[in-house]
């Protein structure tokens, strides 16, 4: 079998991933990056179902999206994905490009993985993996590092969320997609009437478990009114569990 070093896949927009505005939602973004990373990592070889997996475990650590334009009801998706090699010494790095069949392009995205031990939940470091994976030298859908996000100072209650059946998955902890849910219902609906997600970088610090608590925080930057920090605060154990920023635009494509 031929090794495909950038993976390619295709869907359409469904009703049940679209807002009142008819737009995709952020969060099917992210879902549709985790399925095609996944996809590829199996036709790698290094894929939750492959022998691998027995002693490491793929995590995914930091994401940065820049929602280029919002795909609408119907429309036709192409999802892009490919490894960009090792960053900072212990990052995994593996992006993405959402484009139409005619050339728009949607979505450009950068994500950071960690190699964690599955019983101990400790990290293992990128020489531990055996496995040739391709670095697809100079080709970046985001050629930028994932830095870490400021800590909050005068956080604004935002939304709290529980780990409960829906949000839980096969790994047993809250997976990655809920939390851009989370941090999406901390902004009101008449936001979204007049604007919409130009960006979106998360940070993912610690697992949340099922049946834990997390307060999420807000805040504008005092530089950046159109740019908010985002923190989830566990409840539970007092961790901060993740941090994010994601910066606001007028709405250009709602119908």
């Amino acid at each position: 079998m031929e090794i495909q070093t950038i993976w390619r896949e295709q869907t359409r927009v469904h009703s049940f991933e679209t807002d009142f505005a008819n737009l995709w939602k952020p969060a099917i973004f992210f879902q549709w990056m985790q399925e095609a990373a996944s996809n590829h990592a199996d036709h790698l070889g290094v894929g939750y179902h492959s022998p691998l997996a027995e002693r490491m475990l793929w995590v995914l650590s930091r994401l940065k999206v820049y929602f280029h334009s919002y795909p609408t009801l119907l429309d036709e998706i192409i999802i892009e994905t490919w490894p960009r090699g090792i960053q900072q010494k212990i990052f995994f790095t593996r992006d993405y490009r959402f484009w139409s069949p005619q050339g728009k392009l949607y979505a450009s995205a950068s994500s950071a993985y960690l190699l964690i031990d599955p019983v101990k939940r400790r990290m293992l470091l990128p020489n531990q993996i055996s496995a040739d994976m391709p670095t697809n030298e100079g080709l970046a859908a985001v050629d930028e590092l994932l830095e870490k996000i400021p800590a909050l100072d005068n956080p604004m209650p935002g939304h709290t969320a529980a780990a409960d059946y829906s949000a839980v998955d096969l790994m047993g902890h809250v997976n990655n997609t809920r939390y851009v849910e989370w941090i999406c219902n901390c902004f009101p609906q008449e936001k979204y009437q007049q604007e919409q997600i130009a960006w979106l970088q998360i940070n993912y610090n610690n697992e949340v478990r099922p049946n834990e608590i997390v307060q999420l925080g807000i805040q504008p930057l005092k530089d950046d009114p159109q740019t908010y920090l985002v923190e989830g605060i566990n409840q539970n154990t007092d961790a901060r569990d993740f941090e994010a920023a994601l910066g606001w635009q007028a709405k250009s494509n709602a119908e």
